[in-house]
């Protein structure tokens, strides 16, 4: 139907109309050399260029909609991976050797068994504590468990888990990257002077916040019976926290005292009572006399049992230490500052307050002992006189 149009060197297109045949027109084709219309070129590639923008920005935001959507569920997973870790389970022996890598990063061993350090999840570090062969009925492996799966404080070491395989037996506790308090305060580890006297302060205000909690604080009353500079552990601030519960022993807070089958702690830090009925029962004050060696040890920078040195009358620091303050003599302790001065006196009377009264009933409770750290000795309920200081 084209051929007379083309015949005639013309253009041929449908001719719009309502018929039902088609019917076609002849139109001039344009010549050649006309010129183009760059302003509707122009519009084109605009328009397409439009398109193709918001193409890809739709693109772009389904994307970036469905990543966002895969870290929040990331997160969430974490999180709730994390969040497991914050609550005591029990792990088999063999995820035990998944979390310490096959035990390749130690940190160190005593009687109980060998410290290794171990990952959980993500930045969830866990020192993970592999006690010795299980033998006899398991105490302190239970004791541990029951008590410091119960405990939740800032200056108490929490437990996050437990392996009980067999014969292996396993604790696994939050990581603390400063050890314990042992190597900072005595000579012999090279560190004596490097917490300052405003810090050992502080460490003794949260050793005794965390025997208070354990006395007062929980359902049933905790006696540690192992207040000791290796079993308080330091987190990144040097904040303190109670560790180590294998000695632990429960009681309600209406019990006075407790009976012990046999002395439970570490010589140097037993409080009399545990040794001799003579000086009295043996109660959670126990661990009032053991704070009190530790702070005496604190401000010595050494061993309250010393058989190392040259003068005999110095063998036993407390011994030493009140006889030079009962005299009003200078202690040569270690001072830098005049504010040192004040700090290491109190932390010493406080440790001989803890220590030197003849019967366990006249010592203080863990309450008493931290308003006595802290200071605030209006709260005591008791008007006691130091000879050394002239404060109540």
């Amino acid at each position: 139907m084209c051929g007379n149009c083309e015949a005639k060197g013309k253009k041929c297109q449908r001719k719009k109309s309502n018929s039902t045949e088609p019917e076609i027109e002849c139109i001039d084709k344009p010549a050649k050399g006309a010129p183009i219309d760059y302003k509707m070129v122009l519009t084109e590639v605009i328009l397409g260029f439009c398109h193709l923008s918001l193409g890809i920005f739709i693109i772009f935001i389904v994307y970036r909609s469905n990543k966002l959507k895969r870290e929040h569920k990331i997160n969430i997973q974490r999180f709730l991976e994390d969040y497991k870790a914050l609550k005591p389970s029990r792990y088999c022996y063999a995820d035990i050797k998944k979390i310490t890598n096959n035990f390749k990063d130690k940190l160190g061993q005593g009687g109980y068994g060998t410290v290794y350090k171990g990952r959980l999840s993500n930045e969830v570090f866990v020192a993970v504590k592999i006690l010795n062969d299980f033998k006899g009925n398991g105490e302190e492996f239970i004791n541990e468990v029951r008590t410091m799966g119960t405990i939740h404080h800032v200056n108490v070491v929490r437990l996050v888990g437990f392996c009980a395989d067999g014969y292996k037996r396993a604790l696994i506790c939050e990581f603390l990257p400063n050890d314990s308090l042992e190597k900072f305060i005595f000579s012999t580890f090279g560190n004596n002077r490097s917490l300052g006297w405003c810090k050992l302060h502080d460490i003794a205000i949260g050793i005794a916040k965390g025997i208070e909690y354990l006395h007062q604080g929980c359902d049933q009353r905790i006696l540690h019976f192992d207040i000791k500079p290796h079993n308080i552990l330091l987190d990144h601030n040097f904040n303190p926290k109670i560790s180590d519960f294998g000695l632990a022993k429960l009681c309600s807070k209406e019990q006075s005292t407790v009976s012990v089958t046999a002395t439970r702690g570490t010589m140097g830090y037993i409080a009399p009572e545990m040794l001799s009925r003579n000086f009295g029962s043996v109660s959670y004050k126990s661990d009032v006399y053991s704070f009190g060696m530790l702070l005496l040890e604190m401000v010595g920078g050494r061993k309250n049992i010393d058989v190392t040195v040259e003068n005999i009358s110095q063998a036993y620091f407390s011994e030493w230490l009140y006889n030079h303050l009962d005299q009003e003599q200078e202690v040569h302790i270690r001072i830098e500052e005049e504010n040192d001065t004040k700090i290491a006196k109190k932390l010493s009377i406080i440790g001989l307050w803890c220590i030197q009264c003849w019967s366990s009933e006249e010592r203080v409770n863990g309450h008493q002992l931290l308003c006595l750290v802290l200071g605030d000795c209006d709260a005591i309920g008791a008007i006691w006189m130091c000879d050394w200081c002239g404060e109540e």
